[in-house]
């Protein structure tokens, strides 16, 4: 796409906004400021999906105009991790109504640990935790038992009220993360939804499906000829199958439009959970890579055999205020974490080009 030149209207602007716009000047014309990004963002993700082995599912909005794209995003996606952010909203309604505190400490149970990234898993059982501290851990480094000794603060049931309340029927039920492993790991053996958090553990420690299958057996007790023959792969698409832990991505845009908005939590606990987004440790390579640095990415990424998903608000500041798009994406069908994230990359980069961001006409004409 040919450079273009900056606005006229661009000389009156304040640095902050001036520096936006230098940005933005590859992304379209000035005579398209604001306008047409919906065509053009579709045309371009539909080059990205014909060039990924897999599929790719985006929806995007703009906040503020409510213009709004859907590729495939009426589909319904696993979101893996993506619903952390649900737990969250559960748990801080839950300090909201006064029923536990941020520093209140839980305490650390067996049963909580599930394999996964962040520092849960370093604290022997018995071990008290702060519900900040596990907040920070499930949505900064998608800890998972963080997350499953959330959800026995409050209460799977109190998690999917959450998303019936705020979108109903957009979501599938939701689980426990050891919940997940329990239902993959049952469609090989149904009596692995007897398995522990340590059990699951030691499934990961493994390097190999075979060694994966193997160690299943001697947990259960049971030859490796009684296991189902299926590969851990096809055991992991006939758990997504069940559609358990999935959304149509346009509800996923509800949920964090809703966030925004202040209609999930009130004015603390949305400025606490978006915080917590905004410093996402996860998914480097995905949607955000693909952004500019004056462009921030308050999000949550979801990573599964096979499903990777990044979801979330960008955000820019200009002088008439933010500039936010909720952009959730998904894909599946592709094992590879590199060609996957490539493809978000390739996401956040045609949102930014499409000009989704650009202040709109009326907003340049007010800074003259």
């Amino acid at each position: 796409m040919p450079r273009s030149r900056l606005p006229t209207s661009a000389r009156f602007l304040p640095l902050p906004g001036l520096l936006l716009l230098c940005a933005l000047a590859t992304a379209a014309t000035p005579q398209d400021a604001g306008l047409g990004w919906p065509e053009r963002l579709l045309e371009e993700l539909s080059r990205i999906d014909a060039d990924y082995p897999g599929e790719l599912g985006v929806f995007a909005k703009d906040l503020d105009s409510g213009l709004s794209i859907s590729f495939r995003g009426e589909e319904t996606w696993y979101l893996a991790s993506g619903i952390k952010v649900p737990v969250a909203i559960a748990v801080l309604r839950g300090v909201e109504r006064g029923e536990f505190a941020l520093d209140d400490r839980l305490l650390l149970e067996v049963s909580d640990y599930v394999d996964g990234a962040g520092e849960t898993n370093r604290h022997p059982p018995g071990t008290r935790l702060s519900v900040r501290f596990l907040l920070e851990q499930m949505v900064i480094h998608s800890d998972n038992s963080a997350s499953d000794r959330l959800i026995r603060l409050v209460g799977i049931e109190a998690v999917n009220r959450v998303v019936e309340e705020l979108v109903p029927g957009g979501f599938q039920p939701i689980t426990s993360l050891a919940d997940v492993r329990r239902h993959a790991y049952s469609q090989l053996h149904p009596a692995a939804f007897c398995l522990s958090g340590r059990d699951f553990l030691q499934l990961k420690q493994q390097r190999s499906d075979t060694a994966r299958r193997a160690t299943l057996a001697r947990q259960l007790g049971v030859a490796p000829t009684q296991l189902r023959p299926l590969s851990l792969g096809e055991a992991f698409e006939a758990y997504y199958a069940t559609r358990l832990n999935s959304a149509r991505l346009s509800a996923y845009g509800e949920l964090l439009e809703a966030l925004v908005n202040g209609k999930a939590l009130g004015a603390e606990g949305s400025a606490h959970l978006l915080g917590l987004m905004e410093r996402v440790a996860t998914g480097r390579k995905r949607i955000k890579a693909g952004l500019p640095t004056v462009a921030a990415f308050l999000h949550k990424t979801g990573t599964q055999r096979s499903r990777f998903c990044d979801l979330g608000i960008v955000r820019t500041a200009g002088t008439g205020g933010d500039k936010r798009l909720i952009v959730a994406a998904c894909t599946r069908g592709d094992s590879s974490l590199a060609r996957s994230e490539t493809a978000l990359r390739l996401v956040g980069q045609a949102v930014w080009q499409s000009g989704a961001l650009l202040p709109a006409p009326e907003e340049l004409e007010a800074q003259r």
